[in-house]
């Protein structure tokens, strides 16, 4: 699945366990009611992160993930997350609504003129 929009936040770095690391991207999509989707990066993927700033258009390819856990009174929990595993810049669009400059008048070669005697060998 992809995700486009905005860069929002970019989090630092969190050393979540010794074996373990994480980095947190929100991206704001671009849409009539515009959500702010938080995005973890984990392990190597968080270098991923260094060339990107806030407010460049992005579009993050993700993976959703879900688990399920048992609090100590036996009651069933489920958490969702969304993992990033690739990000790219997306190019700003043209400006719609214009068109290309017209050449000037004298570009153009002049058309050739017409003498009906000298295209007159017709068949018929």
């Amino acid at each position: 699945m992809e995700i486009s929009g905005k860069v929002k936040v970019i989090n630092a770095e969190q050393q979540v366990s010794a074996a373990f690391k994480k980095r947190e991207l929100v991206v704001t999509t671009e849409e009539q009611y515009p959500q702010h989707i938080m995005i973890e990066f984990t392990q190597d993927k968080c270098d991923l992160l260094n060339n990107y700033r806030a407010g460049e258009a992005v579009k993050v390819s993700i993976n959703l993930r879900g688990r399920e856990w048992t609090n100590p009174q036996g009651e069933t929990k489920y958490f969702n997350s969304i993992q990033g595993w690739r990000i790219e810049k997306l190019q700003a669009d043209a400006p719609q609504g214009q068109v290309p400059p017209m050449p000037a008048k004298d570009a153009f070669e002049p058309a050739p003129s017409f003498k009906e005697e000298e295209h007159d060998d017709l068949p018929f």
